[in-house]
């Protein structure tokens, strides 16, 4: 126990340390907490409309961010649509590591004729365009939040599985995977408890990439009218509908597209943050 709170300790003294992941986790913080709290950080219900006061400028009494054409406050649309955002990015990224981490621990282990099969497989996906393969799937299991959810983890899982079946083979020729293949240890457990573990954190460097992406999948798929159903609001839907009133309002594509931004930064810095922690070689760079 003392030795995993140390490593526990000593994890997180250098999640904080590097400048990459603190940088990226505090952005993810702040975003979560406004997902969480939305009810008390947003001004308004996200779907209160008042024509008159439509497209009003940021900084405007009541509106820090101004309003659309309906009049519904911009600051707490995006604010409620951060819930969104992070529930699709977290869940389809979280299918997709799931999946893509068990096919590559079944190829890269027992290899052969099980992994050309999946290997094939896996290159079949991965070498079709991103967003095409996301319109066909959204088109056949359908548009909204669980459509989205589904189309993601079924594209992105192809990624894991590539990274994963990559370190397996690495791992499954060191001296205790061999020592327990002698002991007549079984498959499933030289799988879990010992070569998992010794993979896990290329997989949650994968996994805070991967995020970043599914988070850009999913507005694009509700810009592209796809996604998430209105009146429920989502970074994608707010800038479609904004996009009408570029010229007039541009602040209606401009703050979701920051909010976008910023999400994505924060992942890709937690992400570069723990690859250079796991990494032995670039800690003392």
């Amino acid at each position: 126990m003392k030795e995993k709170e140390r490593r526990r300790k000593d994890f997180l003294q250098r999640l904080i340390r590097n400048r990459n992941s603190f940088v990226g986790l505090i952005i993810i913080l702040i975003f979560i907490l406004c997902a969480i709290f939305a009810d008390f950080i947003a001004p308004q219900h996200f779907n209160e409309q008042n024509i008159d006061n439509a497209l009003l400028k940021p900084l405007s009494s009541g509106y820090p961010l101004g309003t659309d054409e309906f009049g519904r406050c911009l600051f707490s649309r995006i604010i409620y649509g951060t819930r969104i955002t992070f529930f699709v990015g977290f869940v389809a990224t979280g299918i997709a590591a799931i999946i893509g981490t068990a096919v590559g621990l079944v190829a890269g282990y027992f290899g052969r004729k099980i992994d050309q099969v999946l290997s094939m497989i896996i290159n079949i996906t991965w070498s079709f365009p991103l967003i095409l393969l996301a319109l066909i799937l959204i088109v056949i299991l359908g548009s909204g939040v669980y459509g989205i959810i589904l189309t993601v983890g079924l594209i992105a899982w192809a990624g894991f599985a590539r990274i994963v079946r990559g370190e397996v083979l690495s791992v499954k020729e060191k001296d205790f995977i061999l020592a327990a293949r002698a002991l007549r240890i079984s498959n499933a457990k030289i799988i879990l408890r010992h070569i998992l573990p010794n993979i896990f954190p290329p997989i949650l460097v994968m996994f805070s990439l991967n995020i970043g992406t599914t988070i850009l999948i999913e507005t694009g798929l509700s810009f592209l009218g796809l996604g998430v159903r209105p009146p429920t609001p989502s970074w994608g839907t707010i800038i479609n509908m904004g996009r009408t009133y570029i010229r007039n309002a541009p602040w209606l594509t401009t703050f979701p597209g920051i909010a976008i931004m910023l999400v994505v930064l924060g992942f890709n810095l937690l992400g570069d943050g723990l690859r250079d922690i796991f990494d032995p070689k670039l800690r003392n760079i």
